[in-house]
Formats: structure tokens, C-alpha cells, sequence
């Protein structure tokens, strides 16, 4: 029997995967970060005007918390093939396995999106800086603060709130006010 297809959800794919999973479960991947290191030119900015979006970073010693999601199998192809052109519109993600920790224990191998740090989308600003182009930004997809707000209250009400992301959707609520 052929491995399991699993995606490892830590932003909009949380919220908006494209597909209904077969299983969806809490999950943990070790040695990254939840971030807003990349610039969109695609859903939530333009090239002239560049929004952010999540990616992960790699930290020693870092933890991030999102979803496990199992595709069937019957529909493994056609899912990856569509989150693929989603997820790899620019050469801004690296697609990896990654073993992820499921919320029952059990451990998985899960395709993630990491970021490329040698890649031109990539960024390290600081929060402030993320606020201000976060809440101004509007690419394909709509004003990048509503990417920002989603993924903080969907983390929050699965239970794997994450602090830094409601700090700054109250930033930028605040800079919005």
C-alpha cells in the first residue's frame, strides 16, 4: 500500500485547503517557525506593492503548531497537483517531507512549504514594518490583513493560538482604527 499523502497546513491552508481531507488532525513540525518572511506579489500584494504571507523558517529549536491533513487516496494526484500550483506560483516555497507529530502521537511524513531564504520573495522585517505593509496590501486574493485575521482566529479556535500573529492582527486593527 502506497504512503499516505499528507499536507502540513500552518497558514491559509488551514482555513481554505482546496480540498475536502480524509483526515485532519492537530499536528507539531519541529525545527520551524511560523512567519511572515515572504513577500506576495501574487494573492495579497503586486509586484510594485508587496504584501506578506506565512512561511516557515527554519530555527533550531523551534516548534510550529497547524494541521495534518491526509489526502484520499484516490484523489492524492489531482490534490497535489492543484496544491502545487497554488502554493508554488513563484519559486519563493521549497517543497519538502517533513515529518510532522499528529496530536495522537503517531508521526507522519507531510509535504510543507518552506521558505527559500536565497530567493527573492524573502525577507526578515520587523514587526512593525510586517504591520504597516500588512495592513495596506491588496493582491488576487483580497487585502492581505484578511489572510493575517483568518489565520489568527482559525488558529485560536482550534486551540493552537498563536501569540505573535494576534499581537500583530492587533497592530494592525490598531494602524486600521
Amino acid at each position: 500500500m502506497p504512503e499516505a499523502l499528507w499536507i502540513f497546513g500552518y497558514g491559509s491552508l488551514i482555513w481554505d485547503p482546496g480540498f475536502a481531507p480524509a483526515e485532519t488532525a492537530a499536528a507539531r513540525l519541529d525545527g520551524w517557525h511560523r512567519s511572515f518572511c515572504m513577500h506576495s506579489i501574487h494573492f495579497r500584494g503586486t509586484p510594485e506593492a508587496p504584501g506578506l504571507v506565512l512561511a516557515l523558517d527554519a530555527a533550531e529549536g523551534a516548534q510550529c503548531k497547524g494541521l495534518a491533513l491526509r489526502v484520499a487516496e484516490a484523489e492524492a494526484d489531482r490534490v497535489l497537483a492543484e496544491i502545487r500550483a497554488r502554493e508554488l506560483v513563484s519559486d519563493a516555497y521549497l517543497e519538502r517531507r517533513l515529518p510532522v507529530t499528529l496530536a495522537d502521537g503517531r508521526q507522519v511524513t507531510a509535504i510543507t512549504y518552506v521558505i527559500d531564504r536565497a530567493g527573492p520573495q524573502y525577507c526578515a522585517l520587523d514587526f512593525e514594518t510586517q504591520a504597516r505593509t500588512i495592513a495596506h496590501a491588496v493582491g488576487a486574493r483580497g487585502p492581505n490583513r484578511d489572510y493575517l485575521f483568518n489565520t489568527a482566529a482559525h488558529l485560536t479556535d482550534l486551540g493552537l493560538a498563536d501569540p505573535d500573529l494576534e499581537a500583530l492582527a492587533a497592530r494592525v486593527r490598531a494602524l486600521l482604527a
